[in-house]
């Protein structure tokens, strides 16, 4: 199967894709859309992805966007190894924790919301450092609960999975807008278990063909 990825270094929704990917042991070509300069409104892409949005995932003729579709389709056709746990009721929980990053917390935070924010609303850079704060502090509380409840290495159990897919990007993003992580131990804890392994460390954005120099 040929997959071409087409995202952006610093697009949290591409990372988790890049991640599941790695996980799964899949090879593609990644396809860059710098979305500082709003190449992803280029008519040839809104041809693929009608909301001009990161990532699009060509799977042998078949275009699929957004993450968690794109994470869902992976595990479908790419069940080993697995993405979510066997019982129903755990994929429910798994997949709640997933949504949790990915429903309320990154939407608020993406790039387009932080452009009206500064250029159609006026807001400083410390005004939308606190709007960025507010609503990853929110979810990663729910989520540090959820985690309490229901982790152990990782997000769900002693595997990474789904929700890890969705978990470390989001705690990247928090580092890069200063967010304190203090409060979020198992968070913290878990994104390290994650880092130490190879797959995480591949879909870094740090770690892109895209990604900026250290003197850019």
């Amino acid at each position: 199967m040929s997959l071409v990825l087409h995202g952006y270094w610093r697009s949290s929704a591409a990372y988790r894709v890049r991640i599941a990917l790695a996980l799964k042991g899949l090879e593609y070509q990644p396809v860059s859309h710098d979305l500082r300069g709003g190449a992803q409104h280029a008519p040839a892409y809104r041809a693929l992805a009608p909301q001009a949005l990161v990532p699009a995932l060509e799977a042998d003729g078949q275009v699929l966007t957004q993450s968690l579709a794109i994470l869902e389709w992976l595990e479908e056709t790419h069940p080993a190894p697995a993405l979510l746990p066997a019982g129903a009721g755990e994929r429910a929980i798994v997949r709640a924790m997933a949504l949790c990053v990915a429903c309320d917390i990154h939407p608020l935070n993406n790039l387009r919301v932080l452009q009206v924010l500064k250029h159609d609303l006026g807001l400083d850079e410390a005004a939308r450092d606190r709007w960025v704060a507010r609503w990853i502090g929110e979810g990663f509380a729910a989520l540090e609960t959820m985690v309490a409840r229901h982790g152990g290495q990782y997000c769900f159990g002693d595997e990474p999975g789904l929700a890890d897919c969705c978990l470390v990007p989001q705690i990247y993003n928090a580092r890069r807008f200063g967010v304190d992580l203090e409060p979020y131990p198992r968070l913290v804890a878990i994104d390290g278990a994650c880092q130490a392994l190879a797959a995480f460390a591949a879909a870094a954005p740090e770690n892109q063909p895209d990604a900026p120099g250290p003197d850019a």
